[in-house]
């Protein structure tokens, strides 16, 4: 989309650093050369119309070339058992609403599941969902990427006890509050996680927020007796202000470091996590970080590694 609009501005990470992340564990961590790669698209659209599932898999085809062996559409239904004990890297780069459907299919693998199992963002919203997690084998890990690891509860504790993290710390205050969110997350003795997107939405709003207070800031002192024209504040002018902010050392969002060059619209080195639940139905544990790539806090080089 930043190709097709001069005023586009992305808070998460493009699809192509998804797919770095992925073959850096891949590579890393699990040892493992060879991928098979299934997907699934929006209800009644192609994998052309299918934006983010396209373009997914498009840079998957790049990054990996020969080394997917297998690249199928999956569709309900379908069964996987040739997937049974497979020891590579077997990634599901679909929509999260057949996800479940997807680990039920892996049910009939029985004592023999597929050594590593990866899923896309996407899959997050069925993570989050306790119903449709209660139905996937027990005896299958399942390690998702993640936009917003910087954004759990944990971490966002650890940030308000060190007492040197204002952004995180302010979010955290926020969402524990009584009437913002229903319910509020992150109490102490609370199970109620933050949830992906909410964190990004957030971080998102303040950004767009710093760029029109400060315009409108300068517009007020280079004439205060002037009149009040909310007109002045226009879209060309805020994402310009975006970028002028941005040119330093970036804004520090809660989710991670948003950085832009001033030719895209899409963030450099973002943050991105893959994240771990080593038995799907159990809900009560927390997914664990094992892996992740591009920028927490400060710029400068954004190696990948394990959490």
């Amino acid at each position: 989309m930043d190709a097709n609009s001069r005023l586009y501005l992305q808070i998460s990470a493009p699809n192509k650093d998804q797919v770095k992340l992925v073959d850096a564990y891949a590579k890393q961590v699990l040892k493992v050369n060879e991928a098979h790669v299934f997907y699934t698209t929006l209800e009644g659209s192609s994998l052309t119309e299918d934006l983010y599932v396209g373009t997914l898999v498009d840079g998957l085809r790049q990054q990996f070339g020969p080394r997917i062996t297998r690249l199928d559409e999956w569709r309900t239904g379908q069964r996987l058992t040739d997937e049974c004990g497979y020891p590579g890297l077997l990634f599901y780069a679909g929509r999260w609403s057949e996800f479940d459907g997807f680990l039920r299919a892996l049910r009939e693998c029985g004592g023999n599941p597929p050594r590593h199992l990866v899923a896309d963002d996407s899959a997050n919203r069925c993570m989050a969902n306790p119903g449709l997690r209660a139905a996937a084998p027990g005896n299958l890990p399942v390690t998702y990427v993640s936009k917003a690891s910087l954004a759990t509860c944990a971490v966002l504790r650890a940030a308000q006890d060190r007492r040197d993290d204002d952004a995180r710390a302010s979010f955290l205050s926020w969402i524990q509050a009584d009437d913002l969110l229903d319910p509020p997350r992150c109490r102490p003795g609370s199970e109620e996680q933050v949830g992906e997107r909410v964190s990004l939405a957030y971080d998102a709003s303040m950004m767009l927020v710093r760029a029109v207070e400060s315009l409108a800031a300068r517009l007020h002192h280079a004439d205060p007796r002037q009149r009040w024209e909310p007109d002045s504040v226009n879209p060309v002018g805020v994402h310009a202000e975006v970028l002028r902010q941005n040119a330093g050392q970036g804004y520090p969002g809660v989710a991670g470091l948003i950085r832009f060059t001033p030719d895209s619209g899409e963030p450099v080195d973002k943050r991105l996590a893959l994240m771990r639940v080593e038995q799907v139905p159990d809900v009560a544990r927390a997914p664990v970080e094992v892996f992740h790539c591009g920028a927490a806090d400060a710029a400068g080089p954004a190696a990948c590694g394990p959490a």
